[in-house]
């Protein structure tokens, strides 16, 4: 990917400004960089059961990433890594103390990371926790702050027992409510003392597009029940659950405040035809479902609607919509990676793909070397569009570029990853300008880490270069990349300063010369 692949913004000109306190930083998943699979008591994941897909299918996400029975019978007897990448991560789990100085040099205002539930009860089913995986989060928690960081906690990302999976069909079993709410409840007792904002559910929508990985259901488990109403009555659970933390962690911990985390899958309709308007309607109203229950306390209308016309019923009982009522959110967080397009046909069209969803080209945009799309603007049309559906503060806990950078002398050259953020940041400024309030934003993988889609490494989002490859090999080091000092730049200017760095020193040596013996630092 080059600059010029980059789509350019009419309306970027005018500096963003930034609140006071707005929350700089990063994004990790515990399964992505921890490694450590089978250390300090940790049992499996379902992430510990995800292969390296090398010749992975862009347009087939869902059918590369359906799992069966057999798939997990292998991953357990497997008593290595190889090709299940996630058990290495990027080695976290040892160099924490190291990435957290790298984060703190850059100005990191906050991080958000998650807590695996396999660390502190390894198949979900004990009775106390694993001491040795709370010991653990209170490290890195305390270490966090000790550098002003900002925890970020999420919950569940995609980091369930594997053992729930197959002893309990995952959250399609009503009883992984009662255990989940004890993870949580250690997690609030634990570190409430270090952590003020909480997440439950990763992507809590991407529950239909990889139902293995964020809800632990494996479909050839249920006979000839339909997998419609598996996946439903499995998110009735999670929503549940969702609700159920929120109000024990009022309990546990009083001011810290719960987010709900929603993939913004952004539709634009293909033409102004009325029926590709319409399906574009549709499609946003199905990505909205997952945070309307979780902001406003109920299930839409048109969802209880469409269960009854196609004869699915979820069982839930009257204290589950009163739980749901009662435990609403504090703000509503969101990745956001690109925007798609509905059309009534889409057969003779070119297809991109992103985030595990795929579709039909827009012809007005540039994509990644992994077929993302890219498109900045879609960014500010989301955060205008979800502040005025829920007026509730946003939080864009990911976003990012994922390429394939080349380590030359110590560092990478990813200029690329310079103008996406550049793009993307001057969209959020023009957002907050226009009404939209926005707690923070925290890049994806801000350390290079292993893919969730592909676990690969050599799909890279980082500042940081880790030097490791697909296959596991390498020294692990950490090297800082271009876009490193850029970040670091934006950070300590609180937004108002994007350009590149080659621009950011001519501006400074214009203003005072004498910084220009100072370039070496930039």
């Amino acid at each position: 990917m080059t600059e010029s692949t980059m789509t350019a913004s009419t309306s970027t000109c005018a500096r963003p400004v930034f609140p006071s306190g707005f929350l700089w930083g990063g994004a990790l998943a515990a399964n992505q960089c921890e490694g450590a699979w089978n250390i300090g008591g940790k049992g499996l994941s379902v992430a510990d059961a995800t292969t390296h897909k090398p010749d992975l299918d862009p347009t087939d996400y869902q059918a590369a990433h359906s799992i069966t029975t057999a798939d997990i019978e292998a991953a357990i007897a497997y008593e290595g890594t190889g090709i299940y990448a996630k058990r290495r991560g990027n080695d976290f789990y040892h160099r924490y103390l190291e990435d957290l100085d790298l984060m703190q040099e850059m100005g990191f205002k906050t991080l958000r990371v998650s807590i695996q539930w396999t660390r502190l009860f390894p198949t979900g089913q004990e009775q106390e926790p694993n001491p040795e995986g709370v010991a653990f989060y209170h490290r890195l928690f305390r270490a966090m702050v000790e550098r002003g960081i900002e925890p970020l906690v999420t919950l569940h990302h995609y980091e369930q027992p594997l053992a729930l999976s197959v002893h309990r069909r995952g959250w399609y079993d009503r009883e992984m409510i009662d255990l989940f709410l004890r993870f949580c409840r250690v997690c609030f007792t634990e570190y409430s003392t270090y952590v003020r904002y909480w997440l439950t559910f990763n992507e809590i929508d991407s529950i239909f597009r990889h139902p293995f990985t964020t809800a632990g259901i494996v479909l050839d488990q249920f006979g000839s029940l339909d997998g419609e109403q598996v996946i439903y009555q499995a998110l009735h659970h999670q929503l549940v659950a969702a609700a159920q933390a929120a109000i024990l962690m009022r309990e546990l911990a009083p001011g810290a405040q719960m987010g709900c985390m929603l993939t913004r899958t952004l539709h634009y309709p293909m033409t102004c035809h009325p029926e590709d308007c319409l399906i574009a309607q549709r499609t946003n109203r199905e990505n909205y479902l997952y945070s309307d229950v979780q902001v406003l306390g109920e299930y839409p209308r048109w969802l209880l609607n469409e269960w009854e016309r196609k004869g699915i019923s979820v069982q839930m009982g009257q204290a589950d919509l009163d739980a749901i009522r009662a435990g609403t959110v504090d703000f509503v967080s969101f990745s956001y990676y690109m925007s798609m397009v509905s059309t009534r046909d889409d057969t003779a069209m070119p297809k991109v793909s992103g985030n595990l969803t795929s579709g039909a080209k827009n012809p007005y945009l540039e994509v990644t070397e992994w077929n993302w799309q890219i498109d900045p603007q879609g960014l500010r049309f989301s955060l205008i569009d979800l502040y005025d559906r829920y007026r509730l503060p946003l939080f864009i806990v990911e976003n990012g570029v994922g390429a394939k950078d080349q380590l030359v002398d110590g560092t990478v050259q990813d200029q690329y990853r310079i103008e996406y953020f550049r793009q993307h940041i001057s969209q959020i400024g023009l957002a907050i300008a226009e009404g939209a309030v926005v707690m923070g934003y925290t890049p994806w993988g801000c350390i290079d880490i292993v893919s969730m889609s592909t676990c690969q490494m050599s799909k890279r989002y980082g500042f940081v270069y880790v030097d490791a490859d697909d296959a596991g090999g390498g020294s692990y080091d950490r090297f800082r990349k271009r876009s490193f000092s850029w970040y670091q730049r934006v950070i300590a200017t609180n937004g108002a300063e994007l350009g590149d760095l080659d621009q950011l020193h001519a501006v400074a040596v214009s203003r005072h010369p004498a910084m220009e013996r100072m370039q070496s630092t930039w």
